[in-house]
């Protein structure tokens, strides 16, 4: 919270006044007076990757504990109505960092590890934007909105990447875990990288006598089921193709550790000046790769593994803040890129060691879905000593950190998407947004209030590769969230009154569509 301090004055109030007096009491009115003072908050972002609303112990699931993400859930705001922008990766993070919708920008799907930057450097963005307001700005984790202009040499430096979007310091994989290139990035420069060992990479044909998971499956430590049977790296099959490099590959097990270790030596490098850091954690998403310590904890196989493991590292990185003496002054905002998805294409008993879980908390759909749970994500916000406790259903999403973050800063910075939600995020107002435009593969639906809105579209209804509904359907679809948590009773037949009120609001607000859709008749 930015305190605030007003001067007191003090009369002087007497019989005589002397020319002696009138000076004694100027200057003790001088001496007196407290400084006007402005305390600005460190700001983090943890963003993990596929977790599902239903993931969380704070959210209601009962056979997987978080205690340490429930910790900042039951100690600060725990929205029942958070949203990502998007039931995909790269969309999301787009959108978390500019404050616009991602289906605005043609490019924001998900992106190979080779796809140029999809950020203008000519763009405002969020750590832009706070680094005017003197805080110094980094990213550690997961990148995935591409690197350079199309055409990346990874033995030089990369570029334009996070340096020049406002990121100070970076340290980053280039898009996902299951993607080449599988080695890190600090700044541009592969870390690690033996100059006598170049990179190359391609996501269209094989080098000559490298091995690949289709044509060598006894090299696999992990079989894959779908789309991941290219590169070999650390017995694990990618998608893509890399050659070289083998001094700067990562370990996937030594993952988690390590981006844990870069967030906490940032911190204590900047913890005198206000900072923000986005730390980008690579769980749930598959490879999923647990480190040996968290290996067979859940009992729902490696995906509840690393949700283990990844409430450990919060827990980690938490009480490095607290040991530094900044955590009551820092606002933490946790949540997570999309909806949860099992099988990701690799064979890892997610499916068949669920048990009674459930991913997605009831909720419909799942990661790459326009059902409500390919977006509604945990949503959580903590600041120590400043916010209090409580759970709030105001609708909030990722988009609003942008103008919300500029207005608690003193920035006059803004987008036409993002909304200033500052007191919803702080826990002061249970008022959220209106309307909401929700993505997944450039399909768009709407959230109006309590209610969801999802146009026609061509295509198929179900993911059969995960198994997952995707929202999609040739009619128009209805669905009243606060009745219907689950989206099983379609009111587009039975209230045609809605129905137009929230077409027209979706139109008004979508725009002209790249994407064909049917218009309504009502009759």
């Amino acid at each position: 919270m930015i305190q605030l301090f007003k001067p007191t004055f003090f009369k002087c109030s007497i019989m005589i006044i002397t020319l002696a007096l009138s000076v004694s009491c100027k200057n003790e009115k001088k001496q007196e007076a407290p400084q006007k003072t402005e305390t600005k908050p460190n700001i983090v972002f943890i963003y993990l990757d596929d977790l599902g609303y239903g993931d969380i112990s704070a959210n209601g699931a009962t056979e997987i504990s978080t205690p340490n993400i429930d910790k900042l859930a039951n100690g600060g705001v725990r929205f029942t109505n958070g949203y990502a922008t998007s039931a995909t990766c790269t969309p999301s993070r787009f959108g978390i960092l500019t404050g616009i919708y991602p289906w605005r920008n043609k490019d924001a799907a998900i992106l190979p590890g080779t796809a140029p930057l999809i950020i203008s450097t000519e763009q405002t963005t969020v750590p832009k934007m706070l680094k005017q307001q003197g805080y110094q700005t980094a990213i550690v984790g997961k990148w995935h909105l591409g690197l350079g202009r199309g055409n990346v040499n990874w033995n030089e430096r990369v570029s334009p990447g996070p340096n020049e979007v406002g990121f100070e310091e970076s340290y980053i994989m280039a898009a996902t875990q299951d993607r080449v290139p599988t080695v890190y990035i600090r700044n541009g420069h592969v870390d690690g990288l033996d100059p006598n060992d170049p990179i190359e990479i391609s996501y269209k044909t094989n080098f000559e006598g490298e091995p690949t998971g289709k044509d060598n499956p006894e090299l696999l430590s992990m079989e894959w089921h779908h789309g991941h049977n290219n590169s070999i790296v650390n017995g694990i099959p990618r998608i893509g193709y890399m050659k070289g490099g083998e001094a700067a590959k990562w370990n996937d097990v030594d993952m988690a550790d390590h981006f844990l270790k870069e967030a906490q030596t940032y911190v204590k490098k900047h913890k005198e000046n206000p900072f923000f850091l986005y730390y980008a954690l690579q769980q749930p998403h598959v490879p999923r790769t647990p480190h040996p310590r968290f290996v067979g904890k859940s009992g729902m196989g490696p995906r509840g593994d690393v949700i283990l493991e990844a409430d450990w590292v919060i827990g980690e990185f938490i009480k490095t803040l607290e040991t530094e003496g900044i955590l009551e002054n820092t606002l933490i905002v946790l949540s997570s890129d999309n909806g949860p998805v099992l099988n990701d294409g690799y064979n890892d008993d997610a499916v068949e060691k669920l048990g009674n879980h459930s991913p997605t908390g009831g909720l419909r759909g799942g990661k790459y879905s326009l059902f409500d749970a390919g977006t509604h994500v945990p949503f959580i916000t903590y600041w120590k000593g400043t916010i209090e406790p409580t759970v709030s259903d105001a609708v909030v999403c990722q988009l609003d950190l942008f103008s919300s973050l500029a207005h608690l800063t003193g920035s006059t910075e803004k987008t036409d998407d993002s909304e200033q939600l500052l007191n919803a995020f702080l826990g002061k107002s249970n008022q959220g947004r209106k309307n909401l435009i929700l993505e997944a593969g450039q399909k768009t639906a709407l959230r109006s209030g309590d209610w969801v809105l999802i146009p026609p579209y061509e295509g198929k209804p179900v993911n059969k590769q995960v198994n997952i509904e995707l929202g999609i359907s040739n009619e128009y679809q209805l669905y009243n969230l606060k009745e219907d948590r689950a989206q099983k009773n379609d009111l587009a037949n039975t209230n045609k009154e809605k129905l137009a009120e929230l077409t027209a609001t979706y139109h008004k607000l979508r725009g002209k569509s790249d994407i064909e859709i049917k218009e309504l008749e009502l009759k």
